[in-house]
């Protein structure tokens, strides 16, 4: 066999995670509606010239659907998919603290409803990339009435 050959085969095994079509539909379908459901929430954050905004929620809800859909996808135990997705939760409470401002002139905190925001879509992700396809359309459609309707409400 030579090199060109053994490379090709070797490369060919590094993307064997994709054994049929059915697979890859998968990964791609469920990616996909993580970074558009992230969009949707990410868009209201950005529209209202919030820190965390489209790009922010986008990569939220991907990594979260990421690091859900691969031990899921490889047959891994849901026991060991549950310790999978405590990492993540305890992953983005340092990333939504990283949101969060006490002004202690003003005596206010800032950026809660920001890192709460960012708490969600890495749910939304976790839902998306366990196959909850349902379950987190849902819970966006309630995320922006959240941020959308009940904000108009505080007022």
């Amino acid at each position: 066999m030579s090199a060109f050959s053994r490379i090709g085969h070797t490369i060919a095994a590094e993307f064997s995670d994709v054994a049929d079509i059915e697979s890859a539909t998968i990964i791609i379908l469920r990616l996909g509606l993580a970074v558009v459901l992230g969009a949707a929430i990410g868009y209201e954050r950005e529209r209202r010239g919030k820190d965390a905004g489209l790009r922010t929620h986008m990569l939220v809800t991907l990594g979260a659907a990421l690091f859900t859909l691969v031990p899921v996808t490889s047959g891994m135990p849901a026991t060991d998919i549950s310790r999978v997705i405590q990492g993540v939760v305890a992953g983005i409470g340092f990333l939504g603290a990283g949101a969060i401002l006490k002004r202690d002139e003003e005596r206010q905190v800032k950026g809660l409803t920001t890192a709460a925001s960012i708490w969600v879509a890495a749910a939304i992700g976790v839902a998306v990339g366990y196959g909850r396809e349902t379950t987190a359309v849902v819970s966006t459609v309630f995320a922006l009435f959240v941020l959308a309707i009940v904000r108009r409400l505080e007022k």
